[in-house]
């Protein structure tokens, strides 16, 4: 029987189960059993579980055939438990690093207690957490174990369930168990606290708890947190049938005003709507179970302010209530308006238009896009722009992009110059917005507008909120700006799970997530053998030539560009038959050229389509690019070129590290990279494996189909993806121009370097 049962309740977290059931798993501490439970999660929380249970023995994984709520998860949970104590934790939750080991041994310490409270801290998106404030309520100081009226500001806590541990054999002698609905905790902590023979304190902070964003109870707007009430009743219910735990009562009772009046309080909980019906069934409440007293045992100081607000709601006087936290606001409400007046009197008259525009109705007929910062016609958005206009000509569509791009555009499509009158009209009457980066900042997202953020790359360098910890790579230190265009998103673009698990924790927001794939490898899918050669013949590919297409990105740690490679030494020891196509990263664009021109050597940087010249190369050298993952779709060689991977990890993390699961061979110096093309390792049967686990990971969605699956669901408003995905095993990726295919080649003698 393990010492503690830590059960892990997960609905719609995947973003942070991982980190969760990890805190877990790594705690110096081991016996222990995890209990986690997939409450019929629409994410990827059950498979996540699933594969925690196959490596961990210490792991059960529960799954409930229907959604029931975060009180019935966790008794699932409990009915399953064997450990002598029980931990709760939230799974967006951690466990701190040494946690189970200070509590067990202050549980030793104290005579085993029915109940050990311990300590929190608040984790922001910030990164930056935050101790309780009433910390020093947990002092150790006393008795080791006592009772709740020897200590009773501890009533005066957070009243949750996981800032504590329970002996397992208290909870079934008194019949614990959580109710439905919000506020769940409520009517476990109260009586397991009030009823307990022993109580205890660790003065160490054991959780820390996730703020998000969006996505949890408190920043979620519904009437169910018309449940309080509920929770209450069973509180003052379970008081009723217990007559020495009476003189609880005023303790109780102001603590429940205190809820109540923080709840009313919080605009993003209560729905405008249910406002009113809340305060009468608060007032309801408070008159219900109120006993002579003020406050019993409890050793708290309320101001005037307090009591007369608790008194107002008593008497239902809501009005009255309305108007003191009214007058309470009114000069920082003045101060506000003052600067609003000024930055109003500051405004453009392009501004004046843009808010003009805005006051008239939206077109439905009528869908903005751009990419890469006002460039050209690329990408994901441009996918989605011709599959548009594809499948509902009626659409009317206009791209922003500075005047040197306007070539780019089909002529079907309207160009928009950045800042002008025509491009803030087009911001205010829009029906749908696309972009891969982000809108003007100045952008007021009207009700009924639609906007798409379609990303550029899976992530294996950090983003968003995960760049935090290091300022010199962030592109901007702005994180606050960054999530406040984040909260814009209705939809978010992903081309495989783990995509979707780094931006729902990175960026936060309430968008939806579509893992539809990338619209702009649509046509890796599509392409004809003889495109390929006219693609090819463009280029200025000589015939029967190898195309290598070098493409690394961009370094944080330095402002010029990079060389990685002296292209005269590569293309004179791999001989005539091999053309390198390189493409410098947009990053140094207006950087100037430092390559001698070879015959041999094409540089690609300036061409519109990063797809077309996939499509013409024969295998792909690159370092950390994110394109790596979208020329996995073609299923053609991939070469890793990490000569300075410990510098670029340093400078700007990554979320895994690529040397350990590669898309092919690695070479970690010049002289590496000639040996494996001059022996053919690149294109050998280890090369291709490697390349099929990784397609497997990341290429999911990559079917040819993503574009349709978009308009649909964006556009049409049609909720299932249509069509549907077809089977990696059952692609056929556009054909290279070489007439055998690379994976049936046998592997060469000569030692290439692999994982």
């Amino acid at each position: 029987m393990p010492r503690f049962s830590v059960i892990v309740p997960a609905y719609k977290v995947q973003a942070y189960l991982q980190e969760s059931l990890d805190s877990v798993l790594t705690q110096s501490y081991p016996d222990l059993e995890l209990i986690a439970v997939d409450d019929a999660s629409p994410d990827a929380c059950g498979s996540i579980i699933d594969e925690y249970a196959a490596r961990d023995p210490r792991v059960t994984a529960v799954h409930l055939p229907h959604n029931v709520g975060l009180g019935p998860a966790r008794n699932a949970g409990l009915a399953r438990a064997t450990g002598d104590y029980l931990v709760f934790l939230d799974g967006d939750d951690v466990l701190v690093p040494g946690s189970l080991q200070a509590i067990t041994d202050r549980l030793k310490a104290t005579g085993s207690p029915d109940v050990l409270v311990y300590d929190y801290a608040r984790t922001y998106w910030t990164g930056e957490p935050v101790r309780n404030s009433l910390a020093h309520r947990l002092c150790e100081e006393g008795p080791a174990s006592f009772r709740l009226a020897d200590r009773p500001a501890l009533l005066g806590l957070l009243m949750v369930v996981w800032n504590k541990t329970y002996r397992r054999e208290y909870v079934e002698r008194e019949g614990l168990r959580f109710p439905p609905g919000f506020y769940e905790d409520t009517p476990w902590t109260y009586p397991a606290l009030l009823a307990a023979e022993s109580v205890a304190v660790l003065d160490r902070v054991c959780v820390h708890y996730r703020q998000r964003r969006t996505g949890s109870i408190l920043t979620t707007p519904s009437r169910r947190h018309l449940d309080l009430f509920d929770q209450y009743d069973r509180v003052f219910g379970y008081l009723s049938g217990r007559p020495e735990l009476e003189r609880w009562r005023p303790a109780l009772h102001r603590r429940m005003a205190e809820h109540f009046c923080s709840v009313y309080a919080n605009p993003v909980r209560l729905p405008r709507a249910g406002r009113p019906e809340f305060f009468k069934r608060a007032s309801t409440l408070l008159r219900r179970y109120r006993a002579p007293g003020r406050g019993g045992a409890l050793p708290l100081s309320l101001s005037r302010t307090e009591q007369l607000r608790h008194a107002l709601m008593r008497l239902g006087l809501r009005r009255t209530y309305r108007l003191l936290s009214v007058l309470r606001s009114a000069a920082r409400a003045t101060g506000r308006g003052g600067a609003a007046l000024g930055r109003g009197l500051r405004e453009s008259a392009l501004r004046l238009h843009y808010r003009t525009q805005r006051l008239l109705p939206l077109r439905p007929e009528l869908a903005v896009f751009s990419a890469y910062w006002h460039g050209g016609y690329a990408c994901n958005p441009a996918a989605i722009e011709a599959k548009l206009r594809e499948l509902a000509p009626r659409m009317r569509t206009a791209w922003i992009c500075d005047p040197e791009h306007a070539a780019t555009l089909p002529r079907e499509t309207t160009a928009l110059r950045p800042g002008s009158a025509a491009y803030w009209t087009a911001l205010a009457r829009a029906t749908y917005l696309t972009t891969n980066v982000n809108f003007e900042r100045a952008l007021v997202k009207r009700p009924g507008q639609v906007l798409l953020q379609t990303q550029h790359g899976t992530p294996l360098k950090r983003v968003g909120l995960d760049l935090q910890d290091r300022p010199a790579a962030a592109p901007t230190t702005d994180f606050a700006g960054l999530l406040r265009g984040a909260d814009q998103w209705d939809y978010l673009l992903s081309a495989n799970r783990h995509s979707t698990l780094v931006w729902e924790k990175a960026v936060p927001a309430s968008y939806t997530t579509l893992e539809y794939g990338y619209p702009r490898n649509d046509p890796f899918h599509r392409a004809t053998r003889a495109e390929v050669l006219e693609l090819r013949e463009r280029l200025g590919i000589p015939a029967g030539s190898t195309a290598i297409l070098y493409a690394p990105t961009h370094r944080d740690y330095r402002r010029s560009r990079p060389d990685h490679l002296d292209f005269e030494r590569v293309l004179r020891d791999l001989g005539p038959r091999f053309v390198l196509l390189a493409r410098t990263h947009l990053t140094y664009a207006d950087a100037p050229a430092t390559a001698e021109p070879h015959p041999r050597l094409i540089d690609v940087s300036a061409h519109p389509s990063v797809e077309e010249l996939c499509l013409a190369s024969d295998a792909l050298v690159t370092d950390y690019s994110s394109l790596m993952f979208d020329y996995a779709s073609l299923d053609r060689p991939i070469v890793i070129h990490a000569d300075d991977w410990e510098a670029y990890e340093a400078a700007r993390g990554t979320y895994f590290d690529l040397r350990a699961c590669p898309p092919g061979a690695i070479a970690r110096t010049e002289d590496e990279l000639v040996d494996i093309f001059g022996t053919g390792h690149w294109q050998g049967s280890r090369s291709a494996q490697l390349r099929s686990a990784f397609r497997a990971r990341f290429c999911s969605y990559d079917d040819g189909h993503a574009a349709e699956r978009v308009v649909r669901r964006v556009f049409f408003g049609q909720s299932s993806p249509v069509p549907a995905v077809v089977p990696l095993e059952e692609r056929r990726p556009a054909p290279g121009a070489a007439s055998v295919s690379p994976s049936l080649l046998p592997e060469p003698a000569s030692a290439g370097l692999w994982p």
